[in-house]
Protein backbone atom coordinates (compact mmCIF):
# COMPACT_ATOMS: atom_id res chain seq x y z
CA UNK A 1 0.00 0.00 0.00
CA UNK A 2 2.77 2.43 0.88
CA UNK A 3 4.60 1.75 -2.40
CA UNK A 4 1.38 2.29 -4.35
CA UNK A 5 0.55 5.55 -2.59
CA UNK A 6 4.07 6.83 -3.02
CA UNK A 7 4.17 10.50 -2.02
CA UNK A 8 0.43 10.65 -1.35
CA UNK A 9 -0.50 11.69 2.17
CA UNK A 10 -3.60 10.39 3.92
CA UNK A 11 -5.32 13.77 3.65
CA UNK A 12 -5.07 13.56 -0.15
CA UNK A 13 -6.32 9.97 -0.10
CA UNK A 14 -9.34 10.97 2.01
CA UNK A 15 -10.03 13.92 -0.31
CA UNK A 16 -9.97 11.62 -3.36
CA UNK A 17 -12.31 9.15 -1.65
CA UNK A 18 -14.89 11.79 -0.69
CA UNK A 19 -14.76 13.52 -4.09
CA UNK A 20 -15.04 10.18 -5.87
CA UNK A 21 -18.02 9.00 -3.81
CA UNK A 22 -20.02 12.23 -4.18
CA UNK A 23 -19.33 12.61 -7.91
CA UNK A 24 -20.25 8.98 -8.63
CA UNK A 25 -23.44 9.21 -6.55
CA UNK A 26 -24.64 12.03 -8.80
CA UNK A 27 -23.13 10.73 -12.03
CA UNK A 28 -24.69 7.28 -11.63
CA UNK A 29 -28.13 8.81 -12.10
CA UNK A 30 -27.97 11.83 -14.40
CA UNK A 31 -24.32 12.34 -15.28
CA UNK A 32 -22.42 15.50 -14.40
CA UNK A 33 -20.13 13.88 -11.85
CA UNK A 34 -17.20 15.49 -13.64
CA UNK A 35 -18.37 18.80 -12.17
CA UNK A 36 -16.97 17.48 -8.89
CA UNK A 37 -14.24 14.98 -9.74
CA UNK A 38 -12.36 16.98 -12.39
CA UNK A 39 -12.04 20.21 -10.32
CA UNK A 40 -11.04 18.02 -7.34
CA UNK A 41 -8.13 16.58 -9.32
CA UNK A 42 -7.17 20.00 -10.65
CA UNK A 43 -7.13 21.37 -7.07
CA UNK A 44 -4.46 18.78 -6.23
CA UNK A 45 -2.16 20.37 -8.80
CA UNK A 46 -2.59 17.97 -11.71
CA UNK A 47 -2.14 19.55 -15.17
CA UNK A 48 -5.37 19.67 -17.18
CA UNK A 49 -4.55 16.72 -19.50
CA UNK A 50 -3.64 14.55 -16.48
CA UNK A 51 -6.76 15.62 -14.57
CA UNK A 52 -8.96 14.70 -17.54
CA UNK A 53 -7.19 11.40 -18.16
CA UNK A 54 -7.16 10.40 -14.49
CA UNK A 55 -10.83 11.31 -14.17
CA UNK A 56 -11.66 9.02 -17.11
CA UNK A 57 -10.07 6.07 -15.27
CA UNK A 58 -12.20 6.60 -12.17
CA UNK A 59 -15.34 7.64 -14.04
CA UNK A 60 -15.23 4.59 -16.33
CA UNK A 61 -15.14 2.27 -13.32
CA UNK A 62 -17.99 4.18 -11.67
CA UNK A 63 -20.03 4.09 -14.91
CA UNK A 64 -19.55 0.33 -15.23
CA UNK A 65 -20.85 -0.13 -11.68
CA UNK A 66 -23.92 1.97 -12.50
CA UNK A 67 -24.53 0.04 -15.71
CA UNK A 68 -24.49 -3.27 -13.82
CA UNK A 69 -26.92 -1.93 -11.19
CA UNK A 70 -29.38 -0.60 -13.79
CA UNK A 71 -29.05 -3.78 -15.86
CA UNK A 72 -29.86 -6.04 -12.91
CA UNK A 73 -32.93 -3.90 -12.21
CA UNK A 74 -34.09 -4.24 -15.82
CA UNK A 75 -33.63 -0.52 -16.53
CA UNK A 76 -31.34 -0.90 -19.57
CA UNK A 77 -32.80 -2.03 -22.88
CA UNK A 78 -30.99 -4.32 -25.32
CA UNK A 79 -31.35 -1.63 -27.99
CA UNK A 80 -29.17 0.67 -25.86
CA UNK A 81 -26.48 -2.00 -25.52
CA UNK A 82 -26.48 -2.42 -29.29
CA UNK A 83 -25.63 1.28 -29.58
CA UNK A 84 -22.57 1.15 -27.31
CA UNK A 85 -20.03 0.32 -30.10
CA UNK A 86 -21.08 3.51 -31.91
CA UNK A 87 -20.50 5.56 -28.74
CA UNK A 88 -17.08 3.93 -28.29
CA UNK A 89 -16.00 4.62 -31.88
CA UNK A 90 -17.40 8.15 -31.82
CA UNK A 91 -15.61 8.97 -28.56
CA UNK A 92 -12.26 7.63 -29.77
CA UNK A 93 -12.57 9.72 -32.95
CA UNK A 94 -13.64 12.76 -30.94
CA UNK A 95 -10.60 12.51 -28.69
CA UNK A 96 -8.42 12.15 -31.80
CA UNK A 97 -9.67 15.37 -33.44
CA UNK A 98 -9.99 17.35 -30.22
CA UNK A 99 -8.13 20.38 -31.57
CA UNK A 100 -10.22 20.97 -34.72
CA UNK A 101 -12.65 23.51 -33.23
CA UNK A 102 -11.89 26.40 -30.83
CA UNK A 103 -12.86 25.56 -27.24
CA UNK A 104 -14.77 28.84 -26.78
CA UNK A 105 -16.95 28.09 -29.82
CA UNK A 106 -17.78 24.69 -28.38
CA UNK A 107 -18.71 26.24 -25.01
CA UNK A 108 -21.08 28.72 -26.67
CA UNK A 109 -22.82 25.96 -28.61
CA UNK A 110 -23.12 23.69 -25.56
CA UNK A 111 -24.58 26.45 -23.36
CA UNK A 112 -27.29 27.08 -25.97
CA UNK A 113 -28.09 23.36 -26.28
CA UNK A 114 -28.16 22.79 -22.51
CA UNK A 115 -30.52 25.74 -22.03
CA UNK A 116 -32.88 24.30 -24.67
CA UNK A 117 -32.72 20.86 -23.03
CA UNK A 118 -33.43 22.28 -19.55
CA UNK A 119 -36.32 24.51 -20.72
CA UNK A 120 -37.94 21.72 -22.74
CA UNK A 121 -37.67 19.25 -19.86
CA UNK A 122 -38.98 21.76 -17.30
CA UNK A 123 -42.01 22.72 -19.43
CA UNK A 124 -43.03 19.08 -19.92
CA UNK A 125 -43.99 18.41 -16.32
CA UNK A 126 -44.94 14.75 -16.69
CA UNK A 127 -42.29 13.90 -19.29
CA UNK A 128 -40.52 10.67 -18.41
CA UNK A 129 -42.92 9.61 -15.65
CA UNK A 130 -43.95 6.61 -17.73
CA UNK A 131 -42.40 4.98 -20.76
CA UNK A 132 -44.35 5.18 -24.04
CA UNK A 133 -42.22 2.88 -26.19
CA UNK A 134 -41.85 -0.89 -26.18
CA UNK A 135 -39.78 -1.31 -29.33
CA UNK A 136 -38.03 1.25 -31.51
CA UNK A 137 -39.29 1.60 -35.08
CA UNK A 138 -36.89 1.96 -38.01
CA UNK A 139 -36.95 5.77 -37.98
CA UNK A 140 -36.37 5.95 -34.24
CA UNK A 141 -33.62 3.32 -34.49
CA UNK A 142 -31.77 5.34 -37.15
CA UNK A 143 -32.09 8.42 -34.93
CA UNK A 144 -30.74 6.43 -31.98
CA UNK A 145 -27.72 5.29 -34.05
CA UNK A 146 -26.93 8.88 -35.01
CA UNK A 147 -27.40 10.05 -31.40
CA UNK A 148 -25.08 7.35 -30.02
CA UNK A 149 -22.27 8.16 -32.46
CA UNK A 150 -22.66 11.96 -32.33
CA UNK A 151 -22.83 12.26 -28.53
CA UNK A 152 -20.02 9.71 -28.19
CA UNK A 153 -17.93 11.87 -30.52
CA UNK A 154 -18.80 14.92 -28.45
CA UNK A 155 -17.85 13.13 -25.21
CA UNK A 156 -14.38 12.34 -26.54
CA UNK A 157 -14.02 15.76 -28.13
CA UNK A 158 -15.28 18.04 -25.33
CA UNK A 159 -17.43 16.26 -22.73
CA UNK A 160 -19.53 18.53 -20.45
CA UNK A 161 -23.23 17.68 -20.56
CA UNK A 162 -22.86 14.26 -22.19
CA UNK A 163 -25.09 12.56 -19.61
CA UNK A 164 -27.76 15.28 -19.94
CA UNK A 165 -27.82 15.00 -23.73
CA UNK A 166 -28.04 11.20 -23.65
CA UNK A 167 -30.90 11.18 -21.13
CA UNK A 168 -32.74 13.81 -23.17
CA UNK A 169 -32.28 11.70 -26.28
CA UNK A 170 -33.71 8.58 -24.68
CA UNK A 171 -36.59 10.56 -23.16
CA UNK A 172 -37.35 11.88 -26.63
CA UNK A 173 -37.44 8.30 -27.92
CA UNK A 174 -40.16 7.55 -25.36
CA UNK A 175 -38.41 5.96 -22.38
CA UNK A 176 -39.20 6.86 -18.77
CA UNK A 177 -36.65 8.83 -16.74
CA UNK A 178 -35.10 5.89 -14.89
CA UNK A 179 -34.77 3.73 -18.01
CA UNK A 180 -33.42 6.72 -19.94
CA UNK A 181 -30.82 7.21 -17.18
CA UNK A 182 -29.85 3.52 -17.32
CA UNK A 183 -29.57 3.53 -21.11
CA UNK A 184 -27.56 6.75 -20.96
CA UNK A 185 -25.08 5.23 -18.51
CA UNK A 186 -24.49 2.28 -20.86
CA UNK A 187 -23.59 4.62 -23.74
CA UNK A 188 -21.70 6.98 -21.43
CA UNK A 189 -19.58 4.06 -20.22
CA UNK A 190 -18.73 3.05 -23.80
CA UNK A 191 -17.79 6.59 -24.81
CA UNK A 192 -15.77 6.99 -21.60
CA UNK A 193 -13.74 3.88 -22.37
CA UNK A 194 -13.13 5.13 -25.91
CA UNK A 195 -11.72 8.40 -24.56
CA UNK A 196 -9.80 6.52 -21.84
CA UNK A 197 -7.95 4.52 -24.49
CA UNK A 198 -6.80 7.76 -26.13
CA UNK A 199 -5.64 9.23 -22.78
CA UNK A 200 -3.81 6.00 -21.88
CA UNK A 201 -2.01 5.99 -25.24
CA UNK A 202 -0.91 9.60 -24.65
CA UNK A 203 0.35 8.73 -21.14
CA UNK A 204 -1.66 11.47 -19.41
CA UNK A 205 -3.02 9.42 -16.48
CA UNK A 206 -2.00 9.54 -12.80
CA UNK A 207 -2.83 5.92 -12.02
CA UNK A 208 -2.48 6.09 -8.20
CA UNK A 209 -5.01 8.94 -8.01
CA UNK A 210 -7.28 7.27 -10.55
CA UNK A 211 -7.43 3.90 -8.79
CA UNK A 212 -8.16 5.41 -5.36
CA UNK A 213 -10.93 7.60 -6.78
CA UNK A 214 -12.28 4.65 -8.79
CA UNK A 215 -12.71 2.52 -5.65
CA UNK A 216 -14.70 5.33 -4.02
CA UNK A 217 -16.73 5.74 -7.21
CA UNK A 218 -17.77 2.09 -7.12
CA UNK A 219 -19.43 2.64 -3.75
CA UNK A 220 -20.95 5.98 -4.77
CA UNK A 221 -22.32 4.52 -8.01
CA UNK A 222 -23.96 1.61 -6.16
CA UNK A 223 -25.74 3.93 -3.73
CA UNK A 224 -26.67 6.47 -6.40
CA UNK A 225 -28.11 4.01 -8.91
CA UNK A 226 -30.06 2.15 -6.20
CA UNK A 227 -31.54 5.46 -5.04
CA UNK A 228 -32.62 6.29 -8.61
CA UNK A 229 -34.17 2.85 -9.17
CA UNK A 230 -36.00 2.99 -5.84
CA UNK A 231 -37.27 6.60 -6.03
CA UNK A 232 -38.01 6.73 -9.76
CA UNK A 233 -38.78 9.82 -11.86
CA UNK A 234 -39.73 11.93 -8.82
CA UNK A 235 -36.06 11.76 -7.76
CA UNK A 236 -34.30 11.61 -11.15
CA UNK A 237 -36.15 14.48 -12.86
CA UNK A 238 -35.28 17.29 -10.36
CA UNK A 239 -31.71 16.02 -10.03
CA UNK A 240 -31.43 16.01 -13.82
CA UNK A 241 -32.64 19.62 -14.02
CA UNK A 242 -30.31 20.66 -11.16
CA UNK A 243 -27.20 19.13 -12.74
CA UNK A 244 -28.08 20.53 -16.17
CA UNK A 245 -28.49 24.01 -14.62
CA UNK A 246 -25.11 23.68 -12.87
CA UNK A 247 -23.51 22.65 -16.16
CA UNK A 248 -24.98 25.75 -17.81
CA UNK A 249 -23.62 27.94 -14.99
CA UNK A 250 -20.17 26.38 -15.25
CA UNK A 251 -19.97 26.90 -19.00
CA UNK A 252 -21.23 30.50 -18.78
CA UNK A 253 -18.68 31.26 -16.04
CA UNK A 254 -15.84 29.89 -18.15
CA UNK A 255 -16.99 31.88 -21.21
CA UNK A 256 -17.29 35.19 -19.35
CA UNK A 257 -14.48 35.08 -16.80
CA UNK A 258 -11.82 32.65 -18.01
Amino acid sequence: MENFLGALDWGTVLFLIVAGFVSAFIDSTVGGGGLISTPALLSLGLPVPYALGTNKVAASVGSLTSVLSFWRAGKIKKAALALTPLSFIGSALGAYVVYLLPEKLMKNIIVALLVLVAVYTYRRKDWGDKGTVQQLGLRALVGAFIMAFAIGFYDGFFGPGTGSFLIFGFLYLGYDFVTAAGNAKALNFASGVGALVSFAMSGTIMWSYGVIMALAMIVGAIFGSRMAIKKGASYVRPLYLLVTTLLIGKQVYEILWK
